[in-house]
């Protein structure tokens, strides 16, 4: 029996690293992706660079025991802030790499991965980890990242709706506040512990509790779930 083959982006740390393990866990080979080189398991690929995302899809598919990516996580993220009083170049800028590494980036991955699945006519999964900040909006220094990840939702459903006859699935989950240090340094700044208030279960979810539903949705989610959005917020947005 042929072992599956995942490739997850970000994998090197939080909700990516979570991830890559309960995939393995599962029997799965999994490659991971980081910005900067890491163990032999990880590609390394800085998706602010235009021409990174194919490459390392190229150089995925050539780690691949079976020649072939069964599942694709796009997980990679950045989270910066970006106030409005910064420069016209400095906004700008900032809005164009936290686009192009949240949301272009895994376009092009995604795109790769459709085409590949379908040139195959084996379809395949991609589960897109997205953010509670598609719907509910984001801080106010933090219009690009709210914009990319409502953009990475609309995608996604385009996918579903298009291509579910050919076996090509997509999931989305939306996660609010994670227990990881790009979630952490966002806490910090936005007054900290008071901010849980916000969150009727009590607390951030962790890393783990992402990993389940993406694993789920990768591998035992029923087709017929394609197109679904799963939030993970502790109820501080409940649509």
């Amino acid at each position: 029996m042929t072992t599956l083959t995942a490739l997850v982006t970000g994998s090197s740390r939080g909700i990516g690293a979570a991830i890559a393990a309960a995939l393995r866990a599962r029997g799965l080979t999994v490659i991971g992706h980081a910005s900067r080189a890491g163990d032999a398991d990880t590609i390394a690929a800085d998706l602010a660079d235009p021409a990174a995302a194919a490459a390392l899809w190229d150089e995925a598919l050539a780690r691949s025991p079976h020649g072939r990516i069964d599942v694709l996580v796009n997980n990679a993220g950045k989270f910066s802030p970006n106030p409005l009083g910064n420069s016209d170049i400095v906004w700008l800028d900032q809005w164009e790499d936290t686009l192009r590494i949240n949301l272009t980036a895994a376009a092009e991955l995604s795109r790769f991965a459709v085409r590949h699945w379908l040139a195959d006519g084996q379809g395949g999964r991609v589960v897109h980890i997205a953010s509670r900040a598609a719907y509910r909006g984001d801080s106010p220094d933090h219009w690009h990242y709210a914009a990319a990840k409502g953009g990475m939702i609309a995608m996604h459903k385009t996918i579903a709706r298009h291509y579910a006859a050919q076996g090509v699935l997509s999931y989305a989950i939306c996660p609010g506040f994670t227990d990881t240090a790009m979630a952490g340094d966002y806490l910090a700044s936005r007054g900290g512990a008071a901010l849980l208030a916000d969150i009727p279960l009590g607390r951030v979810a962790t890393p783990e509790e992402i990993a389940t539903m993406a694993v789920f949705c990768a591998l035992d989610a029923p087709p017929s779930m394609t197109g679904a959005v799963l939030d993970a917020n502790g109820a501080s947005y409940v649509r």
